[in-house]
């Protein structure tokens, strides 16, 4: 049985080196994807990352295993205003910077009023499908990233079909298998073997590599405010905040430990809000707990924030040295879409667990209502507007679960005081 390498603990340096870079390879990608949507230099996100993580684990008393990566639920607001020309990115940074401040408001409110209400509002019945939808609802990506759902309806490419496949192979195999050492980085195995694949099929273009500087210096620039630009931004708070309840919930489910409850979702709620907050003063994105990450721990059985920590460092380092950053990003996406295949399973797996762990009862008509209804939402592709940000997915079924979860519960309550009176 593979060894638990538990939050606290610290892997010799000749272990934690491999670990680390693990979870680096893993959050990469979709980090830098948003940067280069937004069309600036990923250095400073790279170093934003890597700082935001350090300061998360500082702030959670190194209780809280978490790497902090570029946030997607962004994406919408701030092309709006970019593509407004009497605004521009600097505006929309603004607008990340007061999100930042926003969530560590909430963090606060959390520790002046605790997070029992969490134990209400989010019951095992609605917290196992929510749990699992931050999977389910990211396989997609996975698969379209790793080119099995092509755009233009031309059909697979075979190429890339077979990087994906042996990528995912080694992923799978290499977890059930794989022993001593290489038993708890069949991620990083997987990436290499992909990406050897890959060169060998003749899919990868080195010429980003030459093109990159040797040293790149993070391009660091101040925020410019406007009150309508932060007015786009904030609704994205919102999913945020849902994402990131889901992601503590999941965390402690990997893990085995209430991280709600210690260190606390007001210190992983600050750890976040803050990173966010910083980034936006400097000219980054916003940042969010990975799911990419949560789904290494989960295969690997290795929760140490000491590897977390060296991922953060490492990507300090690389947001400096344009060649290695440049070789990182000649990684293909069949390799990437292959083993976030695996890691966004696991997952949506914890959640069924939860459930199972839990002993959710199914004969309750309760129960078996709020699973389902949570399910479908998440996965019925309504949206709800809220400003320029739709509320879909698991950020709309997390709210949904929440209400409803609410009102089963006054309905008990309800119950509960005619019953003692009649």
């Amino acid at each position: 049985m593979r060894r638990v390498i538990q939050v606290e603990e610290r892997p010799p340096l000749g272990e934690a080196i491999p670990l680390s870079l693990q979870h680096l390879f893993a959050m990469f990608g979709a980090s830098v994807l948003v940067p280069s949507i937004f069309g600036i230099n990923p250095s400073v996100v790279l170093f934003m990352n890597g700082i935001g993580t350090l300061l998360y684990i500082f702030l959670t008393k190194g209780k809280a295993p978490a790497f902090l990566g570029s946030s997607f639920a962004f994406i919408t607001p701030t092309l709006i205003i970019i593509g407004n020309p009497s605004l521009g990115y600097r505006y929309a940074t603004a607008g990340f910077a007061v999100s930042g401040l926003l969530f560590c408001v909430f963090a606060l409110i959390i520790k002046k009023f605790g997070s029992k209400w969490i134990d209400i509002v989010l019951p095992p019945a609605a917290m196992g499908p929510v749990i699992a939808l931050i999977g389910l609802e990211l396989s997609g990506t996975a698969a379209s990233t790793g080119g099995m759902i092509p755009a233009d309806g031309a059909g697979i490419d075979p190429k890339n079909a077979a990087v994906f496949l042996v990528t995912l192979g080694v992923a799978v195999f290499g977890s059930v298998v794989f022993r001593k050492f290489l038993g708890v980085i069949p991620i990083l195995m997987a990436i290499i073997v992909g990406y050897l694949t890959a060169i060998c099929l003749g899919i990868i273009d080195f010429s980003a590599i030459s093109n990159a500087s040797v040293l790149a210096m993070p391009n660091f620039q101040l925020p410019l405010f406007d009150f309508s630009a932060i007015m786009i931004i904030l609704p994205a708070t919102l999913v945020v905040l849902s994402e990131h309840i889901g992601h503590q919930l999941v965390t402690s489910q990997v893990v085995g430990r209430d991280i709600i409850k210690e260190p606390g979702l007001h210190r992983t709620l600050l750890g976040d809000g803050l990173s966010t907050a910083i980034s936006g003063l400097v000219g980054s994105v916003p940042t969010t707990t990975y799911g990419e990450n949560i789904g290494v721990m989960a295969i690997t059985k290795v929760y140490s924030v000491w590897v977390i920590g060296g991922a953060a460092v490492l990507s300090i380092l690389i947001a400096f040295v344009g060649k290695i950053s440049a070789a990182i990003q000649t990684v293909p996406g069949p390799v990437m879409g292959g083993v976030s295949f695996l890691l966004y399973g696991m997952i949506a797996s914890s959640g069924i667990r939860l459930l199972v762990d839990s002993k959710v009862d199914y004969s309750k008509s309760k129960n078996l209502s709020l699973t389902s209804v949570v399910f479908v939402v998440g996965l019925s592709g309504i949206s709800v507007g809220l400003g320029s940000v739709e509320l879909t997915g698991m950020a709309l079924a997390t709210v949904v679960g929440m209400l409803l979860s609410l009102v089963f519960y006054f309905l008990d309550r309800w119950k509960l005081t005619n019953d003692s009176a009649s």
